[in-house]
């Protein structure tokens, strides 16, 4: 019996698809990179085989990330540019050492270190905070935060405002997805939808949208702020992301101190 599989999509196929991603027409498209349409069209029709230096100038105007880029690159049979070595390699040290310091900088704030698809790479001591009483199961690496967070087993039944922050959290899965069509966090979406918890809006005249996390005797809230490494010729570098949180209220961060000063005479 013979088995049908699916063709492998041509460079000029994929180019396409990334436009029409971005929502650029041919025309937008080819006055930002500096070609002429026709040449453009020949490209995504597989009229004319794009040179790799047309390729990497093609995804840099369509903002593809650089896992992306490689395998664009392959499509088009030439070698991946972009090198990916892994978080432990001794070319990423300096990264893994700037990266620690910082989380340690941010405490007594929760920090982590988190790849595109959200699994957990590193974090500061005070992320105790969010993982206590979680199944232990979900603490098995990889560790993925979003899955930890809405797990009807993980943080979700501890989280006040749970459908705000479900919410929030399934629309930046979309976002990503959608930015990257990587079908990993495709499957991610669709799994975290599945979870309870509903939806809720945010409320009118809201700075941030706070994490509102209930304590055995209080409850903490917490905004965060992400942050990237703006200058990641790696691909491993540039889908690492700092989640750092913040005390949204005075009370927050009398608790922080007081945890600290506990742990530090422990």
């Amino acid at each position: 019996m013979t088995s049908l599989t699916a063709p492998t999509p041509q460079v000029g196929q994929l180019l396409r698809q990334w436009r029409e991603r971005r929502r650029l027409s041919q025309l937008q498209l080819a006055i930002q990179a500096e070609i002429s349409t026709r040449h453009l069209s020949f490209v995504e029709t597989g009229r004319s085989r794009p040179t790799p230096e047309m390729i990497v100038k093609l995804t840099e105007h369509l903002d593809v990330p650089l896992r992306e880029r490689n395998e664009l690159l392959l499509a088009g049979g030439y070698a991946p540019r972009y090198p990916q070595h892994g978080l432990d390699a001794p070319e990423l040290a300096s990264v893994r050492a700037a990266l620690r310091s910082v989380l340690t900088a941010h405490e007594p704030n929760p920090a982590v270190v988190i790849n595109r698809w959200w699994e957990l790479l590193d974090a500061n001591a005070t992320i105790s905070l969010f993982t206590d009483g979680c199944a232990p199961e979900l603490l098995e690496p990889p560790v993925n935060v979003l899955r930890l967070s809405l797990h009807p087993h993980g943080l979700a039944p501890r989280i006040a405002n749970l459908g705000q922050w479900r919410a929030h959290l399934l629309e930046q899965v979309r976002r990503r997805k959608e930015q990257t069509g990587d079908p990993r966090l495709e499957q991610l979406h669709a799994e975290l939808t599945g979870y309870p918890g509903g939806s809720a809006p945010v409320p009118p005249n809201s700075v941030v949208l706070p994490l509102r996390l209930r304590t055995d005797d209080s409850e903490l809230s917490f905004f965060s702020i992400s942050a990237t490494v703006e200058t990641a010729a790696d691909v491993t570098i540039e889908e690492l992301v700092i989640e750092s949180f913040y005390p949204a209220d005075a009370a927050t961060a009398d608790r922080l101190r007081e945890l600290t000063t506990a742990r530090a005479a422990a």
